[in-house]
């Protein structure tokens, strides 16, 4: 049986991870006008993974490079979530055995 406290740190990184997901999936729909920020729903929704993501996602476009339009900081987030994540698991392991 998993501890608790793995389980809670793996599904808070997933759920943030699928947040990010969402955010660049719907700026991209966004950016090509298949979905209109108008509608106070998409707006909503747009502005709460804004608000969610960007404080994680800013030091990250700070520090790279400037690749002419792709923004790959979503996804050098997500390979460090899932390190992170995978951390935790060794050190738990490390201290509990």
């Amino acid at each position: 049986m998993r501890n608790p406290f793995l389980w809670l740190v793996s599904a808070l990184i997933w759920t943030y991870i699928y947040m990010l997901i969402a955010a660049a999936i719907l700026s991209w729909l966004i950016a090509f006008n298949v979905v209109n920020t108008r509608n106070q729903f998409v707006h909503m929704v747009a502005d709460f993974l804004y608000r969610v993501t960007e404080p994680a996602l800013r030091p990250i476009r700070r520090l790279m490079p400037n690749l002419g339009g792709i923004d790959i900081s979503p996804v050098i987030l997500i390979i460090g979530l899932m390190f992170l994540e995978q951390l935790i698991y060794w050190l738990f392991l490390q201290v509990f055995r």
